[in-house]
């Protein structure tokens, strides 16, 4: 009876060496799980950067007012008939500025 005890004692001691520190251990699981959260949160992020890009898709598909704004923002475009003025700040102004700063 106390030979079985002892091989119950030394199975169960293998098992809980294994339980915590073998390979796919308690301590693995815990790190997967924090690496699984990171990877959510990272998911998510581009999840919300896709709408922003298929909504900008879908603009420039259906309207013209976005094609515009890209042309004149990207481009420097114009329309026909159209006047354009470039503001240049004077060099007393940038210097101020850069010494408010």
């Amino acid at each position: 009876m106390r030979a079985f005890t002892l091989l119950l004692l030394i199975i169960f001691g293998l098992l809980q060496y294994r339980l915590w520190f073998g390979k796919n251990s308690v301590p693995d699981y815990l790190a997967l799980q924090e690496d699984v959260i990171r990877q959510q949160q990272v998911n998510e992020k581009l999840k919300q950067r896709n709408k922003l890009l298929y909504a900008d898709t879908d603009d420039l598909k259906l309207g013209t007012e976005a094609i515009e704004e890209r042309a004149r923002n990207e481009l420097g475009m114009i329309k026909e008939n159209e006047t354009f003025f470039r503001l240049i700040p004077s060099k007393s102004q940038t210097s101020q500025s850069k010494g408010t700063r």
